[in-house]
């Protein structure tokens, strides 16, 4: 890949460069939507910086990307995959820490100007350099979130980054994998300047040329980052420049990580390793633990399994959720909510975040003041936590308008209905929607469990019925399920799928089926965490033990935060749907009678009143007595992960699933199973169909048919054949 150079400038396949009196100005611009460190990147900066050390005509560098919001987003992750042994990533490692450090000895300053996203490896280019702006605008995101797919950075990020902003502060960003602003990133050190996009260009060649006229000397000694800190971040510095202290502070991190990860994710303890060892026993040791770090994580199975899901969510951003991929969604200009509690309130803010106006109507003004309330209370969390400014949470908000009537939404394009979890309830409004609005407007129901098909009977125009079904809370939680009928439209089913998006959510689509695919497979889950209690387990080792797992909440934990009444009442529909495989335990019944809603009236399995969450031991009196005896936690954990699993099975042997792919979203976005553990269908794969199968019948001799096999898992089984194929 040759590189012509000529007065003008040159061209590569990934960036191009101009002279412009004594900075080179290089533009990044691969192949691809966005810009990624891969091997023919790599090569062209690596001939980039022999050729500029080597032309006296330039005295200093701009790196700019040529892509509308992307300076850097990352490593190729295909090339990553291409790894093989732990040697070989090592090697990959250490080939990048060679490019960036001659890049950072380089006699002639390099200057990082960044707009888009800036991130992984993009961000470990940019600490190389010697200068570094940032924009101030939205698409901006600067960080290392390599760990969230069980990576650490491998060019040299757990070692410069904590130099440059505090060994805490970066340890912030590197365990978690975070994105920051790039106003956060030039609080925190991360960037020299902020300035906005149009002047970016200008102002980087302003700095590399007063950069190679000693004009420009960057101060970041600690004397003068200590001019901007608050006591409290004194204290913290102070403590990071002894030894003894940043003892302290790595012990601490360690013991909050493996609390938080249960030692299933390596790649935040090897990231944390390498930066105790760069402190520890100097930078050319902390480099070598991190490249070796690197390597060993690239051929780990956490790191299979993040980045099979990370690429499944990619693809289901691109597709239009149908068979036809010809078939474009209906314009959707407008909005309406039906339904003004915690669940219509999430979908509501979801909506006027991405842009819409919405209308949200309840039966009467309190509702809907209800709704505006609990719209309200998320943005101003945005503000007070400075994600957001009062003025854009302001204009934000402006988009809600309420009634109690149908008054203003006659010319909505999509209505979202979340009123009670009743049949003849959601018909009604149904019918309502119908005779007052638009005849092609599209009617979305975030039931639950009730079939779409039923509640569509009610329909002139069933084939404008579709469902949407979000999680609690709808801000935090990713998933959207947008569930068909036999008479959905694919226009109908494309438009919910691009309005899911627009809201920033990840979409599958499912056919329709009571309880559809993720209400359907949590209930045999937290159905045996039931029987569990019922053989006389403890609440607490239940829970404990599925955490254990991987799982973010235990199944009763869960249960208090999802409603007892509500998963009681749908625990009713799929046991008249499903049979002895579904039916709950006994005893469980009657904690619904007994007033236990959960957390939003502070009686559930736990108790929620002043001080530290316990268990209400209460509820034993309706599950067998007070009397608990011990469990084994890898048992309970595999009895109900298995529930889980299996149901996922009769899924896809029903069509209700797409793909496997589908199911391991669903159930990784929408239900916490654990991410590094790849979704119920590659578990099952991990663990081998056959012995799958083993296991279950012996779990269906010893507890009973709902542990029968699925008929697709012993067909899968016995042909030797898995769920992903090819």
């Amino acid at each position: 890949m040759a590189m012509a150079k000529n007065e003008a400038g040159s061209k590569a396949s990934y960036l191009s460069w101009d002279i412009i009196d004594g900075v080179a100005v290089v533009t990044l611009d691969g192949p691809g939507p966005v810009n990624t460190l891969s091997d023919g990147l790599n090569a062209d900066i690596e001939r980039l910086t022999a050729q500029v050390d080597g032309d006296a005509k330039i005295r200093s560098v701009v790196l700019i990307s040529g892509k509308k919001d992307s300076f850097i987003a990352g490593a190729d992750i295909e090339m990553l995959q291409k790894v093989k042994t732990a040697a070989e990533g090592a090697a990959m490692s250490r080939a990048g820490k060679e490019l960036l450090a001659r890049l950072e000895r380089s006699p002639k300053p390099w200057v990082a100007a960044i707009h888009g996203a800036c991130l992984g490896g993009g961000l470990e280019v940019a600490l190389a350099c010697q200068y570094r702006i940032a924009t101030d605008e939205k698409p901006t995101q600067i960080g290392l979130p390599e760990v969230q797919l069980g990576l650490l950075p491998g060019a040299g990020g757990t070692q410069r980054l904590p130099r440059l902003i505090g060994i805490q502060a970066a340890l912030d960003i590197i365990l978690a994998g975070k994105q920051v602003s790039g106003k956060k990133a030039y609080k925190l050190g991360m960037v020299d300047e902020l300035v906005p996009r149009a002047i970016l260009r200008e102002v980087a060649l302003g700095r590399a040329r007063e950069l190679a006229d000693g004009k420009l000397r960057p101060d970041r000694t600690a004397k003068k980052k200590k001019e901007k800190l608050s006591p409290e971040k004194l204290a913290r510095l102070a403590l990071e420049e002894n030894p003894v202290g940043r003892a302290l502070l790595f012990r601490e991190a360690k013991k909050k990580l493996v609390a938080k990860t249960h030692g299933h994710y390596p790649a935040p303890e090897r990231a944390l390793e390498a930066v105790r060892v760069g402190y520890e026993k100097g930078l050319a040791q902390g480099h070598e633990a991190e490249s070796v770090g690197f390597g060993e994580l690239c051929v780990s199975p956490q790191s299979a399994r993040l980045i099979e899901i990370f690429f499944a969510s990619n693809a289901l951003k691109k597709e239009n959720g149908v068979d036809d991929k010809s078939v474009k969604p209906r314009e959707v200009k407008k909005l309406g909510m039906l339904g003004g509690g915690l669940m219509g309130g999430g979908i509501a803010y979801v909506s006027i975040q991405a842009g819409y106006p919405v209308r949200l109507k309840d039966k009467d003004a309190a509702g809907v003041g209800r709704g505006f309330a609990y719209v309200k209370g998320i943005l101003d969390e945005r503000v007070s936590r400075k994600r957001s400014s009062r003025l854009e949470v302001d204009q934000t908000f402006a988009r809600l308008t309420g009634t109690s009537d149908y008054s203003g939404l006659a010319n909505v394009d999509l209505f979202i209905e979340a009123v009670f979890e009743e049949l003849s309830v959601k018909q009604k409004v149904l019918r309502e929607v119908e005779a007052f609005c638009k005849p092609e407007a599209i009617f979305a129901s975030n039931t639950s469990s009730l079939p779409i098909g039923k509640i569509a009977a009610a329909s002139k125009r069933p084939e404008n019925v579709v469902g949407m079904h979000y999680f609690s809370p709808v801000h935090k939680m990713p998933l959207l399920e947008v569930i068909r009928h036999v008479k959905t439209s694919d226009e109908t089913v494309a438009t919910a799928v691009a309005v899911g998006k627009k809201q920033g959510k990840t979409v599958i689509v499912v056919r329709d089926g009571v309880g559809f695919y993720t209400s359907r497979i949590l209930a045999p889950y937290i159905g045996e965490a039931g029987f569990m209690l019922s053989e006389g387990a403890a609440i607490d080792d239940v829970d404990r033990a599925l955490v254990d797992f991987g799982f973010p909440v235990g199944p009763l934990q869960l249960l208090d935060e999802v409603g007892i009444d509500i998963a009681s009442h749908v625990a009713k529909i799929m046991a008249e749907a499903f049979g002895a495989r579904m039916a709950p335990p006994d005893g469980f019944g009657l904690l619904a009678k007994d007033g236990r809603m959960g957390r939003k009236n502070k009686k559930g399995f736990y108790t929620y009143g002043e001080g530290k969450k316990k268990v209400d031991e209460t509820v034993y009196d309706a599950v067998g007595g007070r009397k608990r005896k011990p469990i084994d936690p890898r048992e309970t954990a595999e009895r109900l992960a298995l529930q889980m699993a299996n149901e996922a099975v009769h899924c896809l042997g029903e069509e209700i699933l797409r793909s496997p792919r589908d199911g391991d979203v669903g159930a990784i976005f929408g239900l916490g199973f654990p991410p590094f553990r790849g979704g119920p269908f590659r578990w099952l794969e991990s663990l081998g169909l056959p012995q799958a199968v083993r296991r279950l019948e012996e779990l269906q001799q010893k507890h009973g048919p709902r542990f029968a096999p699925a008929p697709l898992l012993l067909d899968r089984a016995k042909a030797g054949r898995k769920f992903y194929e090819g």
